[in-house]
């Protein structure tokens, strides 16, 4: 293993960090500016575009995995701000907190634990990851805003949802999916019918979870469920 390859991933992984803790911060300014609901998808959103970077990490097998090494630390960061932290952080970065009370108290642990696990496993082939991340970044801020804005026709499961918001998740999955689809297909050796066929059935899948999962579980089950109907579409690892 080359000392560059590792300089050049310790530079990729500290750039994450950084772009990820500008959002976080970004997230708590604006807060006041803009409805919650939409900060807090504001910040899924663009914390879901880190895996548009994971390709161009060259080290992605354990010891040196370095998608994971993103992912990770935030399990701990998150759950700092949640009801069972053991410090105090609200007076710190108030605006995080309450970004995060607006919505369930564990969303954004769960999400961290969500995109851990995704690039734990599969960081050599991140087209995977966002098959499990994007419908929970895109597509569940779509059913929420949607759904809030729009949402005429409720339903009522395990919570409260819309007819609305759950298809406009189903169409912002599929648009997502299909863009990563041409983003991936440049980097790997993928099978674009299986692909988009497989992005078909992801999209519903994680249309259901989001419609039956009560609040802030979908954080957990949307990003495995999508990623493992996704792995079972197009063959297997």
């Amino acid at each position: 293993m080359a000392e560059p390859e590792i300089v050049m991933n310790l530079g990729l992984l500290g750039l994450c960090y950084v772009y990820i803790i500008a959002i976080i911060l970004i997230t708590s300014k604006i807060k006041d500016r803009i409805p919650a609901n939409l900060s807090r998808k504001f910040l899924h959103i663009m914390i879901g575009n880190f895996i548009f970077i994971i390709p161009f990490f060259t080290l992605t097998t354990f010891p040196l995995c370095f998608p994971f090494f993103v992912a990770a630390p935030f399990i701990l960061v998150t759950f700092l701000f949640s009801p069972l932290s053991p410090v105090d952080l609200s007076s710190k970065i108030s605006g995080l907190a309450e970004v995060t009370g607006g919505g369930h108290k564990f969303g954004l642990v769960y999400y961290a634990i969500s995109y851990t696990v995704l690039a734990l496993f599969f960081s050599t082939k991140p087209y995977i990851i966002a098959a499990g991340i994007l419908p929970m970044a895109f597509g569940d801020a779509a059913a929420s805003l949607v759904g809030q804005k729009i949402g005429r026709h409720k339903y009522n499961i395990f919570g409260t949802k819309s007819f609305e918001g759950s298809m406009a998740m189903f169409a912002i999955c599929i648009s997502g999916l299909m863009v990563c689809l041409l983003f991936f297909s440049r980097l790997y050796p993928i099978s674009i019918p299986t692909f988009a066929l497989a992005s078909l059935g992801v999209a519903s899948v994680a249309t259901v979870c989001e419609a039956l999962t009560p609040k802030g579980f979908d954080n957990l089950t949307v990003p495995l469920f999508s990623a493992a109907v996704f792995l079972l579409l197009i063959g297997g690892i």
